[in-house]
């Protein structure tokens, strides 16, 4: 890939995370493949589902992800799939992020072709969501989500639910699939001095966009095994409107009101370099600081 080459990230995420064997042959689909790369897959087993994410010129992208589409809704059956995330179908999200040499405008038409095209090769309603929206009611993926993959065949019957390609009918085995164009996500958790699992899906609220919080952020409690501490996952969807800062010092102040301290945080898979020095700035106080400044921003100029 040159200098002048567009590039364009996928992260899309499928229902399945505790059959190593399915998950391989899914991925399979992006390694060794000519002019895409692989960055980086995981899997949980509590949320039975995995996710990986690959990157390389846009049709490319497209037609390892198309392969990967269809390997998955091969392999997996949303009728026996259980787990602690919510999900509509087999390839729940296909999100395409603008990397490099890319506007957001590039990044929705591509989504939009996959979604035509992944629901004529399928059969599978798509969904549009994020900046590739076909209505406001869609563009947060919750509100497509919302009644998970059991309310979708009733959902689909409704006028205002008409999917924006494919079918009225969810695929047999596979669900619906949302696709679409946004920002890099943040994913993040944070670990409380808790098992107490009401008390911080309490202060997930405080932050969550669907509860009045803040616009860009999800939140999800999740449930502890067995005295493990309780934790809170936390996405943004755009880092440069809900800074991951923000919302830390939010959950701090809200955890103090509840008597409980935050022990630890991690970042789950990948991240921005401009989300986590965008909190630096904020920590440090920097003044007149910008990505300019960075070495290694330089040096992917």
């Amino acid at each position: 890939m040159g200098n002048g080459d567009k590039i364009v990230t996928c992260a899309p995420n499928f229902s399945e995370g505790t059959d190593i064997k399915k998950i391989d042959k899914i991925i399979d689909e992006f390694r060794g493949i000519e002019g895409i790369k692989l960055l980086d897959y995981s899997y949980n087993k509590k949320f039975n589902r995995s996710s990986a994410v690959i990157m390389g010129n846009p049709k490319d992208v497209k037609n390892a992800m198309m392969n990967a589409m269809g390997i998955a809704l091969e392999l997996i059956d949303m009728e026996k799939h259980t787990g602690d995330h919510p999900r509509v179908g087999a390839v729940d999200v296909v999100p395409f992020i603008p990397l490099k040499n890319m506007s957001m405008l590039e990044a929705i038409v591509i989504s939009k072709e996959f979604g035509k095209e992944a629901s004529l090769n399928y059969n599978i309603p798509i969904f549009l969501y994020e900046k590739s929206a076909s209505s406001p009611n869609r563009v947060d993926l919750c509100n497509i989500r919302m009644g998970g993959y059991e309310g979708i065949k009733n959902k689909l019957k409704r006028p205002e639910w008409k999917p924006d390609f494919g079918p009225d009918k969810p695929h047999p085995t596979g669900g619906i699939s949302i696709v679409g164009a946004r920002m890099p996500l943040v994913c993040f958790n944070i670990k409380f001095n808790t098992s107490n699992y009401a008390l911080v899906k309490k202060i997930g609220k405080s932050i969550r966009g669907s509860e009045r919080g803040f616009k860009c952020c999800r939140a999800l409690a999740v449930k502890p095994s067995n005295d493990e501490a309780v934790v809170l996952a936390v996405v943004l969807t755009d880092y440069n409107k809900t800074g991951l800062y923000t919302v830390f010092e939010m959950v701090k102040r809200e955890s103090e009101k509840f008597g409980v301290n935050i022990i630890g945080t991690e970042i789950s898979g990948l991240v921005s370099m401009e989300a986590l020095v965008n909190s630096a700035v904020y920590y440090l106080q920097l003044e007149d600081f910008s990505m300019e400044q960075v070495i290694e921003y330089k040096l992917m100029e």
